[in-house]
């Protein structure tokens, strides 16, 4: 089963600064808040097949003040995967977002998500669901497609303007629990690292590390 960060890049920031931002999340799930408008972020990353597609460039534009989009394509294997998202809620300190996840050319079906978001002083906090198709044994040795409504939990703590740190969950045996950081080289280059702790025993680490240049499209 592919989870929510087939792609979902680099940091999440478009609320602590003004070029970083998306449903590319934390290190792991999306985030609620929105790109913005204008703003367009390609992104490189390499990842541990046991987490997702080994090599991915994503792009991340967002469309409007409240709604962003982004395709990544995928090298190993050749696939594209598609998300969205909409904020319904979009302030300052309170943040409510819904979308889509992983909407892959190699027949995943888009995950539903929901998810809220509240920030205070350099510490971002965020809780949602998202639906997720999951394969379950059926009669006879055939396979069912069920919906799983699974969890998904992050914190993110800024250090300084570069440095920031994040971890998150998700729930269900395919998904992970993680721990990295987001470090700005410059205000538009940034790179983010990450180790993934598998939800089931015995538990095993992966690797994972995205690339990201933002540049403004247009105003």
């Amino acid at each position: 089963m592919k989870h929510l960060k087939l792609s979902v890049t680099i940091s999440f920031c478009a609320i602590m600064s003004p070029l970083l931002a998306t449903t590319k999340g934390l290190n792991q799930i999306v985030t609620p808040d929105i790109q913005p408008a204008g703003q367009l972020s390609v992104s490189f990353q390499q990842e541990d097949p046991n987490i997702g597609n080994r090599y991915q460039v994503q792009l991340e534009l967002g469309l409007t003040k409240r709604f962003e989009a982004a395709m990544f394509q995928g090298f190993s294997p050749d696939e594209q995967i598609f998300n969205a998202e909409y904020g319904l809620i979009q302030r300052k300190d309170v943040l409510l977002s819904a979308g889509f996840a992983n909407w892959s050319t190699m027949g995943s079906a888009p995950q539903p998500y929901l998810e809220a978001g509240y920030q205070k002083g350099p510490t971002y906090a965020m809780v949602g669901a998202i639906d997720v198709t999951v394969e379950e044994p059926g009669v006879g040795g055939s396979v069912l497609n069920q919906h799983q409504l699974q969890s998904i939990l992050g914190v993110a703590y800024r250090t300084d303007p570069r440095m920031l740190l994040q971890v998150d969950y998700q729930s269900g045996s395919g998904n992970f629990s993680t721990a990295g950081f987001t470090y700005n080289i410059t205000p538009q280059l940034q790179i983010n690292p990450s180790v993934y702790l598998t939800n089931v025993t015995p538990r095993k680490e992966y690797g994972y590390v995205v690339l990201t240049y933002s540049i403004t499209a247009w105003k």
